[in-house]
């Protein structure tokens, strides 16, 4: 399975240097064009563009209920609510065919802001309770998509979150396009097994019930319900108690191999890890190896070793 191909991933057309913003300008940032752009096929989006404003343009912002919002332009006072409205209804629909593994959104934007965008009530006052027109409609109809901004995209965490997701969503994908066979769904659960824990435990309980009865069921409500939890599991962030316990986990596989010496330094440097000395690479680095050294091929086989490429340094943060 390559992963230098079948992500297509949705952003804003501003953050890959095109000169699309209200005063002519981008938001260009290279690591999404230059690091992880050697790994998807971006398909821009700019709604203000694509709704037929033109470049430079007058400013707009949202005013009213931050629930929902009016599209406003500062100047002239022009509503462009029900155009933009349109354009997003439309837009949505063909989004739809593209198959995309998740967005990225321009924080702050009046239509591709995700979170936290300013609300006016007068000239002066606001809250910072909205969500631009366009991502909060795309949000609406994809509700379990990977939806990250680019601001967010700055703290490791956040980022290593989405683009594992990204990745995980990319398999699941690829194995749905093939022939929805309960044994390749019993496959696909065993080798993402510790990767899912490391998310969330309670999900994969649940998703270790649900592939002990593939038999019983429809397999297109089984795929449609493995997903749904899937995508819920990934949504919640891994941390270092989970990543914690499944370390252990592998440590407890292969520790009958090896002499009091080495179980000792693999628990050190999972503790070292726990109380965040060192970074998730250091351990995930030295079991991967004792792992191969073992030949223990459930494990060799397991997605949470290796969940994304190594060149995106995303394990790298302290």
């Amino acid at each position: 399975m390559s992963d230098r191909s079948g992500i297509r991933l949705g952003i804003s057309a501003c953050l890959l240097g095109r000169k699309v913003r209200y005063d002519g300008g981008h938001q260009l940032e290279p690591f999404l064009t230059n690091t992880l752009g050697q790994y998807v096929e971006f398909v821009p989006v700019c709604p203000e563009v694509e709704a037929g404003f033109t470049t430079p343009r007058e400013p707009i912002r949202l005013t009213g209920n931050p629930e929902n919002p009016r599209l406003i332009a500062v100047e002239t006072k022009v509503d462009h609510t029900q155009r933009m409205k349109r354009w997003v209804r439309k837009r949505a629909a063909e989004l739809e065919r593209e198959d995309l593994c998740g967005f990225i959104l321009k924080s702050r934007s009046p239509s591709c802001g995700m979170e936290r965008v300013k609300v006016y009530s007068s000239e002066a006052r606001f809250v910072r309770k909205g969500a631009g027109l366009f991502a909060r409609a795309f949000m609406d109809r994809f509700p379990l998509l990977p939806v990250e901004e680019e601001g967010r995209l700055h703290d490791p965490a956040v980022r290593e979150n989405f683009i594992e997701r990204l990745f995980a969503l990319r398999r699941w994908r690829e194995l749905i396009a093939s022939r929805k066979a309960q044994r390749r769904l019993v496959r696909f659960h065993t080798r993402h097994s510790l990767q899912i824990m490391s998310h969330s435990p309670a999900h994969f309980r649940e998703m270790e019930r649900l592939v002990a009865i593939t038999r019983a069921m429809r397999p297109a409500a089984l795929y449609e319900k493995y997903q749904r939890l899937l995508l819920e599991a990934f949504e919640l962030k891994a941390t270092r108690g989970k990543h914690a316990a499944v370390l252990r986990q592998v440590q407890g596989s292969i520790n009958p191999k090896f002499g009091a010496d080495e179980k000792k330094e693999v628990g050190d440097v999972i503790a070292a890890y726990r109380r965040g000395d060192i970074p998730l690479i250091v351990p995930i680095t030295l079991l991967a190896f004792l792992v191969r050294r073992c030949d223990e091929l459930h494990l060799l086989e397991q997605s949470y070793l290796q969940p994304h490429p190594l060149e995106l340094k995303l394990r790298n943060h302290a």
